[in-house]
């Protein structure tokens, strides 16, 4: 849990508006498989401001996507959730965060497999109850065991601007070597649907998928 006060404070007062006004933020950071699809799914919840795609759990700093996903960094590919606490709270963006994923799978996400695309939360000492608190309540609802870990709070690294934002982008991309484009939000759905996350999480929790149409 950061709390991002000062940040706040700086912004009210930059714009001119009541001191009274100045918002509190805090973030969380969780690791769900492929980023795009967790930033996708969480930008949408009432309270969250900001979902950023990016990097946790390893050992160098500022990586770059290619040295992540070819492993030897340590990283996950996780987000960095930004939101209101006046809004939501963090027990309830971990309770949707187990729903939206496959946590009885310890090598990876859906088709993406490896270290990269394993799932966790990243927690201090602040959002661990809360985390705990949401990961048991998921075992005994799934009657499975859950294997996602939580672990301490890590650095979070941004990924490049061409992963953010990724799911709604109407930059076009080229999808064969006949001059075929797409926007990558075109893209993002053929991936999405193509790697099966979805069926899975239905699979899972059924009514419960927060985030499947």
């Amino acid at each position: 849990m950061t709390c991002r006060p000062l940040l706040a404070l700086a912004a009210a007062l930059a714009l001119g508006a009541p001191l009274a006004h100045a918002q509190s933020t805090e973030t969380i950071t969780v690791a769900g498989g492929c980023f795009w699809c967790v930033e996708a799914d969480f930008e949408g919840v009432d309270g969250v401001i900001e979902v950023v795609s990016g990097f946790a759990g390893g050992t160098t700093e500022n990586p770059t996507y290619e040295e992540v996903t070819g492993g030897g960094t340590g990283h996950y590919e996780a987000v960095e959730i930004t939101y209101d606490p006046g809004r939501v709270e963090a027990r309830q963006l971990y309770d949707l965060f187990f729903r939206s994923i496959d946590p009885t799978d310890a090598g990876g996400q859906f088709c993406d497999r490896g270290p990269s695309y394993r799932t966790a939360i990243f927690a201090d000492a602040g959002d661990r109850e809360a985390a705990e608190a949401a990961r048991q309540a998921a075992q005994a609802e799934l009657g499975q065991e859950i294997v996602t870990p939580i672990l301490d709070d890590a650095p979070f690294y941004p990924a490049d601007a061409y992963h953010q934002n990724y799911y709604k982008s109407d930059e076009r991309l080229a999808v064969s070597s006949v001059g075929i484009f797409v926007p990558k939000s075109e893209a993002y759905k053929r991936y999405r649907s193509g790697c099966g996350r979805d069926a899975r999480i239905v699979e899972l929790w059924g009514a419960e998928a927060p985030f499947v149409n």
